[in-house]
């Protein structure tokens, strides 16, 4: 029994060991895996996904319409007051001139009937069903343009998040050398071999950096909740990221991008541009149709009862069967020029959608340049605030060794580390930069 329960507390361990080491894997994401955890559960994905299969359905709901469509009505009527009517009494042999009062039928009724319709011809139908498969087009790409939507939100805030992580690390260094700095200091001007001043330069830059610190703990909290939000995540799930800002921009660092060949066929903005001149032109052609005739035929079939009490549920009740075939053709002759307007501003609208391909054209294109431009300066960018970073930590460390000799004073040092404070979040900037110019150009360029 003993051996049974200590088995039983390893198997314990073991599953809940294993569940433990399935949420750190599953809450541990590298940009790749953030941006593809999201493009399954980010809000809009979803929503987008469930707007592909409304397309479909409301593409059935079209075609639908113009196949057989069989209706039944069931009618039940007790006149608590039969209608009088008043006929010649000579009919009846009573005197000419004179009118007998007559009710006609019987007081209950009940009626069942089924009728069957098809469309036969109807223009506008027609059109319908060729712009269904247009509006599955423009579904697509608007789910297309989501999920380069999200992609891009979440490479965004991927990046801040890791910038806030930085941050909080570099503060917390630059602290951990000025607490030593101020330290070392007041030692010296409490032997008398230091001026306040110094104490006092020192105290203003600590003070400051510890605010900064602060700031980018709480901005670290807050773009954490906001990746969260963006994968579909709950705000306060520990989600943890296994890249690190530097390495991250390294791997974004890719100069030959801007020679890619640029298809504007692949462009997402051109695809919904080119959607909204097929959603014009059948709006036209819908217009033009509504001039044509339709035809329907219809066949009916129904059965009629009649008594004074409420006997329609037994078996001797007498039924009364009816049926009917027939057609029905509208044909459309005078709107008083109201269907001549309606093509006319259906035409109006294409010949605008026409042209706003075109600017989109020509706005597509001067994105692309405009994102290779800045993609190249971000590039540059961080290249320059790399070397920046070296040279100001050179000067800081060069002006510590001063200070500490009594070479230098405490506003010299104060500068040199103001200027390293400034080159440290220049190059965690630049490194920003880089991802979110090299995504802008991807986007673009959607090959």
């Amino acid at each position: 029994m003993r051996n049974h329960f200590i088995l039983l507390l390893t198997f314990f361990a073991i599953s809940f060991g294993f569940a433990q080491e399935q949420v750190v894997n599953t809450s541990n994401f590298t940009l790749e895996e953030a941006i593809a955890f999201a493009l399954e559960n980010n809000y809009s994905a979803i929503n987008a996904n469930r707007d592909i299969e409304d397309a479909q359905k409301q593409k059935w709901e079209t075609i639908a319409t113009g196949l057989p469509q069989i209706n039944a009505a069931v009618s039940y009527q007790n006149q608590l007051k039969q209608p009088v009517s008043v006929i010649p009494a000579e009919i009846f042999g009573g005197e000419p001139g004179t009118f007998a009062e007559v009710v006609f039928g019987q007081p209950q009724s009940a009626s069942a009937t089924a009728t069957l319709t098809q469309q036969i011809f109807d223009g506008s139908y027609i059109v319908g069903v060729q712009a269904t498969k247009a509006f599955l087009r423009y579904s697509a790409n608007n789910k297309e343009k989501t999920e380069i939507d999200v992609r891009k939100a979440v490479t965004e805030a991927y990046g801040n998040v890791l910038l806030a992580k930085e941050s909080v690390q570099i503060f917390e260094k630059n602290i951990e050398a000025l607490e030593k700095n101020l330290y070392e200091t007041q030692k010296l001007f409490e032997n008398g071999l230091g001026d306040e001043e110094s104490v006092e330069q020192l105290q203003i830059t600590l003070s400051s950096v510890d605010n900064q610190l602060k700031n980018a703990i709480r901005l670290e909290g807050i773009t954490l909740q906001m990746l969260n939000v963006i994968m579909g995540i709950a705000i306060d799930a520990p989600t943890k990221l296994s890249e690190n800002l530097d390495n991250l921009a390294q791997k974004q660092v890719e100069p030959g991008l801007v020679e890619t060949d640029f298809n504007i066929a692949n462009n997402v903005d051109y695809k919904l541009a080119l959607n909204l001149n097929e959603q014009r032109f059948f709006e036209h052609k819908l217009a033009k149709s509504r001039a044509l005739p339709t035809l329907n035929a219809f066949a009916n079939y129904g059965t009629s009862a009649y008594a004074d009490n409420f006997n329609f549920l037994k078996s001797e009740q007498q039924w009364f069967g009816s049926s009917i075939i027939g057609l029905d053709l509208n044909i459309p002759i005078f709107s008083s020029f109201k269907r001549s307007a309606t093509t006319a501003r259906a035409k109006i609208a294409l010949e605008k959608a026409k042209t706003q391909l075109i600017e989109a054209e020509e706005n597509i294109r001067l994105q692309l340049e405009g994102a290779k431009s800045e993609y190249t300066l971000a590039i540059e960018q961080y290249d320059t605030a790399k070397n920046n970073l070296n040279l100001a930590e050179r000067i800081e460390n060069k002006n510590q060794i001063k200070y500490t000799e009594g070479l230098a004073s405490s506003f010299e040092l104060r500068q040199a580390q103001t200027q390293l404070y400034d080159a440290q979040q220049g190059y965690l900037q630049s490194m920003i930069e880089v991802i979110n110019k090299k995504t802008n150009l991807e986007t673009i360029i959607n090959n």
